[in-house]
């Protein structure tokens, strides 16, 4: 009889031991370990810099260190479906940009990955402020004067983009105002605003980060900032929409995005979306992101996956006009 009774607490305590891991990803003691943060990109840029401002923060405050993982690679598939396929656990995150979440799935035939079945949207981060920008030297000194010059010289100006959202922002632009302004595609922003500055374009659309420099020491000319929010770096800089009198032109910006894999606990991504809101929103972030062209805007899970939503319809009938495909 001392035998019966006896076992099965010496059977509870073996599966315990035998399974440690089990008893640490309850929900409601996360995080109990280590927290990878997925980043896309090469480090340096903003997507890893914006990583490593949050998963210094979080292991100050939940005592648990956060790796940042460069998974660089295929206009950021191969991060994202790395996390895709991860556990579902809360410990691998995807630190994501507005084409791995809503553009790839126009762009790619055979996608390996699906952005709303197989992520948990948690947090937007931050969005990068874009301005449109010519040579002081002999560009227009306005968004009227390049409207003007524009119509009077049908296909004759071209403008240069290093990432899809910026060619898709003069897209949108010129065709609200009726402008036949030829494509010219770069390799990253850098080598874009090479192009403007040797002649090869007359107009770019480029984050601040990088032109905010050659804005400043007279070589560029911002006409205009196309987000209605922006660093106030750029001071009293007008909308595209406001200088080329398009009311119904919206603001279009490059943004970061949060995720889970697929079936993560919902105590999980809104405990991360609460702290990551509270990281972002600090005057150090702010100033931090803020170095970088960027600024924080952060959401609920529920808020996200609509703004997600949102812009997949939006982007989904342009890239359709646009016949853009990269298979």
């Amino acid at each position: 009889m001392k035998r019966q009774h006896a076992a099965p607490p010496l059977l509870f305590l073996t599966a315990l031991l035998c399974c440690p891991a089990a008893a640490q990803d309850r929900p409601d003691t996360y995080p109990s370990r280590s927290i990878r943060i997925v980043v896309p990109f090469p480090p340096g840029g903003p997507a890893d810099i914006i990583a490593r401002i949050i998963g210094q923060k979080v292991t100050q405050d939940w005592g648990q260190a956060v790796i940042v993982e460069n998974r660089a690679g295929a206009n950021t598939i191969i991060g994202a479906q790395a996390v895709a396929k991860a556990a579902p656990d809360g410990y691998t995150l995807l630190m994501a940009i507005d084409s791995t979440l809503v553009m790839n799935q126009f762009l790619y035939r055979t996608l390996p990955y699906d952005p709303f079945a197989d992520f948990a949207p948690i947090t937007t981060v931050t969005k990068t402020v874009s301005v449109v920008a010519v040579r002081s030297t002999d560009g227009p000194k306005s968004v009227a004067e390049l409207i003007a010059h524009a119509r009077a010289a049908p296909g004759k100006l071209n403008y240069g983009a290093g990432t899809i959202t910026a060619q898709l922002m003069g897209h949108l632009f010129h065709k609200a105002a009726g402008l036949d302004i030829v494509y010219v595609p770069f390799k990253g922003t850098t080598e874009t605003t090479t192009g403007l500055l040797t002649g090869s374009v007359d107009l770019i659309y480029a984050a601040t980060v990088t032109v905010t420099p050659l804005i400043e020491s007279g070589q560029l000319r911002a006409l205009a900032k196309l987000d209605s929010r922006a660093p106030a770096v750029l001071g009293d800089l007008p909308t595209l929409a406001t200088a080329a009198g398009l009311p119904n032109l919206d603001d279009i910006s490059i943004w970061l995005g949060l995720v889970a894999p697929a079936g993560t606990p919902s105590q999980i991504t809104d405990k991360l979306a609460r702290k990551v809101a509270q990281i972002m929103n600090n005057p150090d972030a702010i100033e931090k992101s803020q170095r970088i062209g960027s600024y924080p805007l952060t959401m609920s899970p529920a808020e996200f996956s609509a703004f997600m939503h949102k812009e997949a319809d939006r982007w989904a009938k342009v890239l359709k006009e646009l016949d853009l495909r990269y298979d």
